[in-house]
């Protein structure tokens, strides 16, 4: 990445602050059929064939995915937009890493479909990890493997139960009557990323509304959830959030995560957690029949959570959001992460809270959606 003082880095900063490196962008990368201004949704969703130019392999699949899945392929590969297409022009086939994508994709899908039922077992990540080239030849590690630990489909028994775990969770928090006493939160503090730090807001509302906003040097960079809509906006754009996106934000904007947790999954197992920042874990994963997983790593002493791993399922894989918390202070007679650090494949951001403040008055409207900005018009000719 160059230094900040570039444009280029000026270009990065809503792609930080949004899902991924191309969310911020997705004006760009999809280049519509037609620039029209925001209509109601139709009844049938559009395929990506239909939105998009010159798509190949990817035709049937939803519109709203195709973002997602390119932010899989960009993850998997360390890669960005540019590395396949062409800046301003992505419809183009001027580059062969875009050709030999779309060779990749529907060897991927045939490997899956005559080998694993049409379940997607391989992605592109079971061999780039994170590289252009596959990784063909084994790492070579002085350090000895642990033997693996088979736990079968129940959970350990040297390990707590997973619903002794989400007990424990509540009462380090305050407790289900304690939080309950709290309806609203407001939060002033700094977000830093790529050496850069910037003043940020963030407002939450029981049950499940939220609001981060980052005060960037050309404009505000917002993420909210209103309850059943989440969205994102820069200056001059606003993403609304796809099914899975919105899914991901409805867990981040639960005012009352530790007490609803327990009801999210259809069933919880435990396993051993990793190390983080020096605090021993027990690992709890959420699982429901069709959905994605969502791994919780909690205190092995004091109980709290340290680290929530979510993911958005796309066509190609799934896209990880990994966030840790810190610096937990009771506040109000609970006790309230100060410090988080939100991590994708390729950038991260912490936040600081300096100011916080509980019971205010959040008028419902601070989580609306800002009404889409008309298309840009054309100059007039002479």
């Amino acid at each position: 990445m160059k230094p900040p003082e570039t444009s280029h880095f000026s270009r990065k900063l809503p792609v930080i602050l949004f899902l991924s490196c191309c969310t911020a962008a997705c004006v760009a990368l999809s280049v519509p059929r037609s620039a029209r201004p925001q209509t109601p949704p139709e009844t049938t969703p559009k395929t990506a064939v239909q939105q998009f130019k010159n798509i190949e392999v990817l035709k049937d699949i939803s519109a709203e995915q195709l973002i997602p899945a390119m932010q899989f392929i960009s993850a998997s590969l360390g890669v960005e937009c540019e590395y396949c297409h062409v800046r301003g022009a992505f419809e183009k086939d001027d580059k062969k890493p875009k050709l030999m994508a779309r060779k990749m994709i529907t060897m991927m899908m045939a490997i899956n479909k005559d080998n694993f039922e049409g379940h997607r077992e391989v992605t592109c990540y079971s061999c780039h990890r994170g590289g252009t080239n596959p990784v063909a030849t084994p790492v070579i590690s002085l350090e000895e493997a642990a033997p693996a630990e088979n736990t079968g489909n129940g959970e350990n028994s040297a390990l707590p139960a997973a619903s002794q775990l989400l007990d424990k969770y509540l009462a380090a928090v305050g407790g289900a009557a304690g939080l309950q006493k709290i309806t609203s939160r407001e939060a002033k503090g700094t977000a830093t990323f790529s050496g850069q730090s910037v003043a940020v807001d963030v407002y939450a509302k029981a049950p499940d509304k939220r609001r981060s906003v980052m005060h960037l040097k050309d404009g505000d960079s917002v993420t909210a959830f209103d309850g059943q809509q989440g969205w994102l906006s820069v200056p001059a754009r606003v993403h609304m959030m796809s099914a899975a996106e919105n899914a991901a934000a409805r867990i981040d904007a639960d005012f009352y995560f530790p007490i609803d947790v327990k009801t999210m999954y259809e069933k919880f197992r435990v396993e051993p957690g990793d190390k983080i920042e020096g605090h021993e874990t027990y690992l709890v994963i959420g699982q429901t029949e069709g959905q994605p997983p969502l791994r919780l790593y909690f205190d092995t002493q004091t109980g709290l959570l340290v680290r929530l791993v979510r993911y958005a399922e796309t066509p190609l894989g799934r896209n990880p959001t990994q966030i840790d918390y810190a610096d937990y202070r009771e506040t109000d007679g609970i006790k309230v992460p100060f410090r988080w650090t939100l991590a994708r494949p390729g950038n991260h951001f912490t936040i600081q809270v300096a100011q916080l403040q509980q019971n205010v008055s959040i008028d419902d409207s601070k989580f609306a959606a800002p009404p889409t900005p008309p298309p840009p018009q054309k100059p007039s000719t002479p």
